[in-house]
């Protein structure tokens, strides 16, 4: 709290243009924005901290009924003088605990008192008793030479109370001060109505994965977070679900027009930001396409695109996002992230984790846990599988000296050059696996990974037969790697085994692909 002498400010206090109103186009601007302010019936106002009582005066002219309070005696006597004739009460009290009883009002006006009292949520609480059943409360406040409530904060301290709050920049009106101002200053004007039930702003993100890496944006000018790294993302908006939302936002920030199919759900969390309101967030992933490079849609709200890798993500991020995007690694579907108010909206890497894991209903008895293959060279594996487990959509999940793995959802693949192996090739036609079978989305994403596969060290199987190898039925690539180990890659719907083969010539694909 500032400890002002009052009385000792008392006989110098309506030199400020702003205080005493004597220039006419001061007073005519104060007037006008009270007009807009004050209810356009005649009203009961309660003027608090009230000084030499301008600005009482000027709701007096408008036909309310006015009651003033100030703690200065000397501003008190002043107001008193320059209020004769208008039927207004003034009153020597404190702003905080007006001495006024039972009485309540339409309105209560206070212009540069919240930023002195030593608990202002208190002193609201107890100003919002005062007024009538939708009543309002007219504060007029700013930051002055580094002192004084934002906006941003005296709207946190209002949230408990009402829903309703209109912000007014007043900063830019130079004939409220008499001077052109470069602080911020503001009025906000909020209804005695209780809070309704609670809300959330629900915002999307979107994880576009380009096999190991993920898409982030750097924000600018914004205002928020600038400088850190975030994944697209954006608000859901008035009639949108969730899915319209963050192809929408994809489409605006980095010029990717998304079709529904192509998206699927990784994540959800619910946030707490330092000092803010509780939102829901939901986490969207799509696969990148070079037919459809994405690009900086929004240079003023994004100084670059950039892809990074999902398992060493930059540190340079804004908190939340990296918390999502460390949660979907490790296959976390569900969080809570939940800032305390002495947090940093940035990322720390040696700070608190804030990040809580939900666990997902159903049974988890029966379901995969994880496979583990024991490989003969550790960073060939890594190099091969690694690419097409990226491909997959699987995210990079451990490493340690001997092992890598990757994970999607519950489940996770384990290669490892183990200590323990022992001398010997695998041979998947011996007793033991054979091979491992993964979804793929369609034909064209099939076509698309048998293409590349020879880059990175796995060759197709069955060649003469594909994509039929596995049957007429049965759209599937075979792919081998170079220490022997077998994936099916099946397009498009779950497969159905096919029946034992006939005896003809022409057996059926099962048959046919063991050969």
């Amino acid at each position: 709290m500032t400890t002002i002498d009052w009385d000792s400010a008392a006989g110098s206090f309506d030199d400020e243009p702003d205080h005493g109103l004597l220039d006419p186009v001061v007073r005519h601007a104060w007037a006008q924005r009270l007009e807009t302010w004050l209810p356009r019936e005649r009203s009961e106002v309660l003027d608090l901290g009230c000084g030499t009582g301008s600005l009482a005066l000027l709701v007096a002219g408008q036909g309310h009924r006015v009651t003033a309070v100030d703690r200065s005696p000397r501003m008190v006597e002043q107001a008193r003088a320059k209020l004769a004739g208008t039927g207004t009460e003034v009153l020597i009290g404190d702003a905080a605990a007006p001495p006024v009883g039972k009485q309540r009002f339409d309105v209560i006006l206070a212009r540069h008192v919240v930023w002195l009292l030593p608990d202002p949520a208190a002193v609201l609480r107890h100003w919002f008793g005062l007024l009538r059943p939708g009543g309002r409360l007219v504060l007029v406040e700013g930051v002055w030479n580094g002192v004084g409530l934002s906006a941003r904060q005296l709207s946190v301290l209002l949230a408990p109370f009402t829903e309703r709050v209109h912000h007014e920049p007043l900063s830019g009106d130079r004939d409220l001060w008499g001077k052109d101002v470069d602080d911020e200053r503001y009025a906000l004007v909020a209804r005695a109505e209780p809070p309704r039930r609670h809300t959330e702003v629900v915002d999307v993100h979107l994880i576009l994965r380009r096999g190991p890496d993920v898409l982030l944006a750097r924000r600018a000018g914004t205002g928020y977070a600038d400088g850190l790294l975030h994944a697209p993302s954006g608000h859901v908006e008035d009639g949108e679900d969730v899915r319209e939302a963050v192809i929408r936002e994809t489409a605006e920030e980095i010029g990717v027009a998304l079709e529904p199919g192509e998206l699927r759900t990784a994540l959800v969390m619910q946030h707490r930001g330092p000092g803010g309101s509780p939102r829901t967030g939901w986490f969207f992933e799509a696969a990148y396409d070079p037919e459809r490079p994405p690009y900086n849609r929004e240079p003023d709200k994004c100084s670059e695109l950039a892809w990074f890798p999902l398992d060493a993500l930059p540190d340079d991020m804004v908190a939340y996002c990296r918390a999502g995007l460390d949660g979907y690694r490790t296959g976390e579907h569900f969080l809570i992230h939940w800032h305390e108010d002495g947090d940093t909206v940035a990322f720390e890497p040696r700070g608190t984790r804030r990040a809580v894991p939900l666990p997902a209903g159903g049974a988890r008895t029966g379901r995969l846990h994880h496979i583990e293959l024991w490989v003969p060279d550790l960073a060939a594996a890594v190099s091969g599988w690694g690419w097409l487990l990226g491909e997959l959509g699987h995210v990079p999940y451990q490493q340690w000296a001997h092992g890598r793995s990757w994970r999607r959802g519950d489940s996770y693949v384990v290669i490892e050059q183990s200590p323990d192996l022992v001398p010997g090739g695998h041979e998947r036609r011996r007793p033991g696996l054979n091979h491992l079978a993964f979804h793929v989305e369609d034909r064209a994403r099939l076509d698309a990974l048998v293409a590349r596969a020879p880059e990175h060290g796995w060759r197709l199987l069955f060649g003469d037969r594909h994509p039929r190898a596995g049957g007429d039925g049965h759209v599937a690539a075979y792919l081998e790697d170079t220490a022997g180990y077998e994936v099916e890659l099946v397009a498009g719907a779950a497969p159905t085994r096919p029946g034992p083969p006939a005896p003809a010539p022409h057996t059926d694909g099962w048959a046919r692909r063991r050969d």
